[in-house]
């Protein structure tokens, strides 16, 4: 099998998984916007502005500004069940608030396994040998407060995509590609925030986050004229706690996303962040955004046991992937442990059609020590 089609083959897969313009080729290595962790799967992928555990470095690295303590979690999910093929995904995750540096440092390692594949000569389909496919990313980033109502992160990231390993014919590449992109992200948690007219205080209680994610320059497998660019994201998120007391709280998510692919191909990442935003008429650019949101309701006490249910709906216009589904979930916390599950469900294109996304389970298990009860765990603000 020819190395080109063996690329065009892993797209024929991630257009189940990403947006229409990963579909038609405008994106590589769209492993990088699913959703890594249960606790946010759970809750329709919304959490760009809770982002109150170890996990924020995918949804939003700034809300660890607001964390103290340390933390660890891995998640592992088997992707595609639908399709019975062995893809899975794993993500671990650190995070440590230093004193010294007036921060955090955080880290994490996105894996991406796709299975043992054949390799054949361009003559004969006799199987010469086999091979590994798989995308990585090691990330580390920093986070910290401009204030007691600000904070801010950034995350650095490599990422390296082994889709074959070595070339084929006279093909000049060899299947493999390395890169680096970047995040910057902010999020406002106001002390104090009242409501005009109805003079009600938000503070503490609500959370505004942006993050602007895989920021870097085009990645290729083949050669420089066939590079395509990273799935560079805006995400707009929206976190409340409606009601809290001694053993109760519920909490809201609401998150915008938005792709920041030019339509022009000679656009560099640079110049498509703002471009992105008008390739199209305006009310094409409203229907690329995608909207998720969800539930969470914890109850216990923070520092002895606890026990969450999450719930969330994810939508996305048919003219830009069509993918709509229900997600569930839920967790305990004990002391400084904690195990999250999620579970994707009535998954389907807007047609009707049954996507292999249906059925798809994450489990997260996480380690929190050092800090407050509650934030350091992962818990949310108010308990």
């Amino acid at each position: 099998m020819k190395l080109i089609i063996k690329l065009l083959l892993f797209s024929m897969i991630f257009t189940f998984v990403q947006k229409a313009t990963f579909a038609q080729g405008q994106a590589a290595v769209p492993f990088l916007l699913i959703a890594p962790d249960s606790r946010a799967g759970a809750m329709g992928e919304s959490g760009g502005g809770l982002a109150n555990n170890s996990a924020a470095i995918f949804w939003n690295p700034a809300g660890i500004a607001f964390l103290d303590g340390a933390e660890v979690s891995v998640t592992h999910s088997n992707w595609l069940p639908q399709f019975n093929v062995g893809i899975f995904y794993d993500y671990l995750t650190f995070r440590d608030y230093i004193p010294d540096i007036n921060g955090s440092i955080t880290s994490s390692v996105t894996y991406m396994n796709y299975g043992q594949f054949v390799r054949t000569s361009e003559f004969s389909p006799t199987p010469i040998g086999t091979f590994d496919a798989y995308d990585m990313a090691f990330t580390v980033g920093y986070a910290t407060k401009l204030s007691a109502d600000w904070g801010i992160g950034f995350n650095l990231r490599l990422i390296h995509s082994q889709l074959s390993d070595q070339p084929t014919a006279n093909e000049q590449g060899h299947g493999t590609a390395t890169t680096v992109s970047f995040d910057v992200a902010t999020m406002w948690r106001p002390a104090k925030f009242i409501l005009p007219f109805i003079d009600y205080d938000l503070g503490k209680k609500f959370s505004v986050g942006v993050n602007l994610s895989n920021l870097g320059p085009k990645i290729y497998y083949i050669d420089r004229a066939q590079a395509d660019p990273l799935p560079t994201n805006f995400r707009l998120g929206i976190a409340w706690n409606i009601f809290s007391d001694q053993y109760n709280s519920l909490m809201y998510t609401l998150d915008f996303s938005k792709e920041l692919i030019s339509t022009d191909s000679s656009k560099q990442f640079y110049q498509a962040i703002f471009t992105s935003w008008a390739d199209r008429p305006f009310n094409q650019e409203l229907q690329s955004i995608a909207t998720s949101m969800g539930f969470e309701y914890w109850y216990g006490t923070p520092g002895d046991f606890l026990f969450a249910l999450r719930m969330g709906y994810f939508y996305e216009d048919p003219s830009y992937g069509g993918r709509k589904f229900m997600s569930f979930g839920a967790g305990i916390r004990y002391d400084i442990y904690g195990f999250d599950f999620s579970y994707l469900t009535t998954s389907m294109f807007q047609n009707g059609d049954q996507s292999p996304l249906n059925n798809t389970l994450r489990f997260t298990i996480s380690i929190g020590w050092g800090g407050t009860v509650g934030e350091t765990r992962g818990l949310p603000r108010g308990i």
